[in-house]
């Protein structure tokens, strides 16, 4: 399955026949309660009023109740809605640089990403997407990536040979996954626990964060710590809408927007650490990988397939993230 968003902006675009107000903000998500995407959302809802004077609000569409992540970012790009915690797949879709955050491997750890979006990486990106219609606020977190199984750990690149095991729309992913030997496809986040019921994959891989808040673990209780990529959630604007937007409402959106960034990234570091005791003793099986370098070798390839694109971007990266 694949995604293109080309003719669903331009539909989008279309059916965008009301202008956007700056008094009332639609911020959409897909992520459900006891994820830390939504308690973000919920705190943005909070400080932008108070950074207003009370003049603007916040209708936060949470749940996915706006769409999955491919729809919220048509939507908002074509001026349908203003805002979007959105997912890093989906925006590589416009912005195919964006997609290079999801190198395998690339990240030890989330401080590490984190000033690396706050820095060149992140203007660069935000400077892309402004030319497709997006503005890029900030990078929430999506966590470091770790796979989980209905039936067994996958301690090697063995043990995914063959696994039907669902990926967000996101090139690198499928791709590491590929060289890994699996058979990756995407899916909406919102269908995954019943793709994952019915059979249809026998695994998928998300951070832990996500893994719980969504109960997957309950489907798939065979967790391997991996780590064998990051994830980001760019906080998405609509660039027609943010240019009507005098200045200080956008220093109170855009600093809002970042505030509640740090709350959720560190949201995001905390469970992480603190997920796995409380998950096994719901009934989760964690292994750790035998040999990090045997899947580093593995996908190594991933980085040549897009270094004669990328290749200044790719160089930023690994120089960043020495």
């Amino acid at each position: 399955m694949k995604f293109t968003l080309t003719g669903a902006l331009l539909a989008a675009t279309a059916l965008s026949s009301a202008p956007a107000f700056a008094d009332e903000v639609i911020f959409a998500h897909g992520a459900n309660p006891g994820n830390p995407r939504y308690a973000a959302a919920e705190m943005f809802a909070d400080l932008v009023p108070a950074c207003t004077g009370g003049e603007t609000t916040v209708n936060v569409a949470a749940s996915a109740t706006m769409g999955n992540d491919v729809e919220m970012l048509t939507s908002v790009a074509g001026g349908v809605i203003q805002m979007s915690a959105n997912s890093q797949g989906p925006l590589a879709q416009i912005v195919p640089e964006a997609g290079m955050l999801g190198l395998p491997f690339l990240f030890e750890d989330l401080p590490t990403v984190w000033s690396v979006l706050d820095g060149e990486v992140g203007e660069m990106l935000d400077q892309k997407a402004q030319n497709a219609g997006l503005k890029i606020l900030t990078f929430w977190d999506n966590g470091i990536r770790h796979v989980s199984h209905t039936s067994k750990n996958v301690p090697t690149p063995a043990d995914l040979q063959g696994m039907q095991i669902r990926t967000p729309s996101d090139e690198t992913t499928i791709a590491a996954f590929e060289a890994l030997g699996a058979s990756p496809a995407p899916l909406a986040w919102s269908e995954l626990p019943t793709a994952l019921q019915s059979g249809v994959f026998e695994g998928q891989e998300n951070p832990l964060t996500n893994i719980y808040s969504a109960k997957l673990h309950e489907i798939t209780p065979y967790i391997t710590l991996t780590g064998h990529k990051y994830e980001s959630t760019p906080v998405v604007a609509s660039m027609v809408w943010w240019s009507g937007l005098d200045e200080s409402t956008q220093a109170c959106i855009q600093g809002a927007a970042e505030q509640a960034g740090w709350y959720q990234r560190g949201l995001s570091l905390s469970q992480g650490k603190s997920l796995r005791e409380t998950m096994e003793a719901e009934g989760a099986t964690f292994a750790e990988v035998e040999d990090r370098q045997a899947f580093i070798d593995a996908t190594a390839g991933v980085y040549d397939q897009y270094e004669g694109q990328y290749g200044d971007l790719i160089g930023a990266l690994r120089e960043a993230t020495q």
